[in-house]
């Protein structure tokens, strides 16, 4: 059946997600006083403000959100852009976030883009895993991790009610 979609997570579930999310952050990064959230602009960048706003809730971190955009279907032919300006991550602790992860080759890219600036340290965290890596990158916190199969699509939608679907 083309064009039938299965809801894998509604929004309450998202949210509940995303807490624990934040909890894991929180509990990695327990020595830090600040963080810098990158989130891997459109989906990534909206999941990261969304953890902002619970990082703040639960932990003192100062927490500093920015977004990087780059061309998620080819991002080696144009180059990432990280924040609105001028924006220094040396020694910092970064968590790089993105919605779903599938061959990893934009958070590898999004990745190596961060690694040039020395950091002080990186985590990776992704909503949905579906374990289809073509390359040599994985999420450190993801929040559903779901087998698929090539042909199956993941789609998230975030707006007043955050949706997943795979279809």
């Amino acid at each position: 059946m083309a064009g039938t979609r299965t809801v894998i997570l509604e929004h309450d579930r998202i949210q509940r997600k995303l807490r624990r999310i934040a909890f894991q952050v929180y509990e990695g990064h327990v020595g830090e006083t600040s963080v810098v959230l990158v989130g891997v602009a459109p989906r990534g960048a909206k999941l990261a403000m969304r953890l902002k706003a619970h990082l703040e809730e639960i932990s003192p971190l100062k927490v500093e959100l920015h977004e990087l955009a780059l061309d998620k279907d080819a991002p080696m032919k144009g180059p990432a852009k990280l924040g609105k300006g001028d924006v220094d991550l040396n020694g910092r602790a970064v968590v790089l976030v993105d919605d779903v992860l599938m061959s990893g080759r934009t958070l590898m890219y999004a990745a190596a883009h961060l690694v040039a600036a020395p950091l002080k340290r990186l985590t990776t965290v992704v909503l949905v895993d579906r374990l289809h890596r073509t390359f040599p990158i994985r999420a450190d916190i993801v929040g559903l991790t779901l087998t698929t199969t090539l042909q199956e699509h993941i789609s998230v939608e975030l707006g007043r009610k955050d949706t997943v679907y795979l279809s």
